[in-house]
C-alpha cells in the first residue's frame, strides 16, 4: 500500500506489553519500542509520541509510574523517531516533580494521562492536574470516552485554566455514555479558550463520515493523527486519513501540522532527528 508524502506526527502511541485476559490480545497488541517506530516508519510516520504500558497497566492502582516514566526516559533517545510522554497519575504525587524534570529533555515533549487505568475520576482530581498543565506548560494527551474520563468533564477545567492545552483521545469514543459518537467533538466545541483538541485514535474512526463530521464540525485544525498503536495497527489507522472525503490540506494539518504546533516540535534540537 502506497501513502502520501507527508511526513505524518503520531500524537498517540504505546509501547511495551499489553496486558490482557486472553493470551493471544496481549501478544498481538504488544510492541517493543523499535518495532513501534519500524511500522510507523514503513507508513510514512516520522515522529511517535508514545507512553510505556508498563506505566498505565494493569489496570488499577498497582502501576509504578516513576519506575516506569525513569525506563522510558532512558529508552525514547535511543529510538530514532520516538518522542516521549512522561505520565503524571495523580494518585501518585511523585510524578508531578518527575514530569517538572523531564519536561526539560527535548525528547519529552507532553504529559499523558489516563483516569481510566488509574482508577480516578477527572471531575475529582482536574484541578489539581490543569493546575499543573498551565505550571508547565506542556502539551498533555488524556485518554477520554469512559466513565472516569468523560470529555465534558474536562471543560469546566479547560475553561479555569486557559493556559493548559489538551488532546482528548480517541474521536468517537463514548463508552462512558451509552456508546455515543459525538463527545470528543461536543467538548472541543464548548471549550471557551480553544484550548481542547482532539485525535482520531479509535476503532469508532473506522466508521464512514465520522472523521469528515469532525473535520466539518470543528475545522481540521482541532483534530491530530492518533494510532494508539500497538493496540491498532498504525497503517490502518493513516489509510483512514488517507482516504477520509476532505481536502487535502486538511489531511496535513491533520497529519502533521497541528501536532507540530501542539507539541511544538519546532524547539527540537535539529541533532535530535530520526
Amino acid at each position: 500500500m502506497t501513502f502520501s508524502d507527508i511526513a505524518a506526527i503520531d500524537s498517540h502511541a504505546h509501547f511495551g506489553t499489553y496486558l490482557h485476559a486472553d493470551p493471544l490480545i496481549s501478544e498481538f497488541s504488544s510492541g517493543a519500542a523499535a518495532e513501534v517506530t519500524e511500522r510507523a516508519r514503513r507508513c510514512g510516520i516520522e515522529w511517535t509520541i508514545a507512553s510505556p504500558l508498563d506505566g498505565l497497566l494493569p489496570r488499577g492502582r498497582g502501576q509504578d509510574v516513576v519506575a516506569a516514566n525513569d525506563a522510558a526516559f532512558a529508552l525514547v533517545p535511543r529510538v530514532p523517531g520516538l518522542l516521549q510522554y512522561v505520565i503524571v497519575n495523580p494518585l501518585q504525587p511523585a510524578t508531578y516533580d518527575q514530569a517538572r524534570r523531564m519536561l526539560q529533555a527535548p525528547w519529552c515533549v507532553g504529559i499523558k494521562i489516563h483516569p481510566e487505568e488509574h482508577d480516578y475520576r477527572i471531575s475529582d482530581h482536574g484541578e489539581a492536574l490543569f493546575s499543573f498543565f498551565e505550571e508547565v506548560g506542556a502539551a498533555v494527551m488524556t485518554h477520554s470516552g469512559c466513565p472516569n474520563s468523560l470529555p465534558a468533564a474536562f471543560v469546566p477545567f479547560a475553561d479555569r485554566h486557559p493556559g493548559a492545552r489538551v488532546l482528548l483521545a480517541h474521536l468517537g469514543n463514548g463508552n462512558g455514555d451509552q456508546g455515543r459518537v459525538d463527545l470528543q467533538v461536543r467538548a472541543v466545541q464548548s471549550a471557551r479558550h480553544g484550548n481542547l483538541w482532539v485525535d482520531t485514535s479509535s476503532a469508532r474512526s473506522i466508521l464512514p463520515r465520522l472523521v469528515e463530521w469532525a473535520v466539518r464540525e470543528l475545522g481540521p485544525e482541532r483534530l491530530l493523527f492518533g494510532s494508539d498503536t500497538p493496540l491498532y495497527h498504525v497503517a490502518l489507522q493513516r489509510a483512514r486519513i488517507e482516504a477520509a472525503e476532505i481536502p487535502a490540506e486538511a489531511k496535513r494539518l491533520i497529519f502533521r501540522e497541528n501536532a507540530r504546533r501542539f507539541f511544538r516540535l519546532d524547539r527540537l534540537p535539529a541533532a535530535f532527528s530520526p
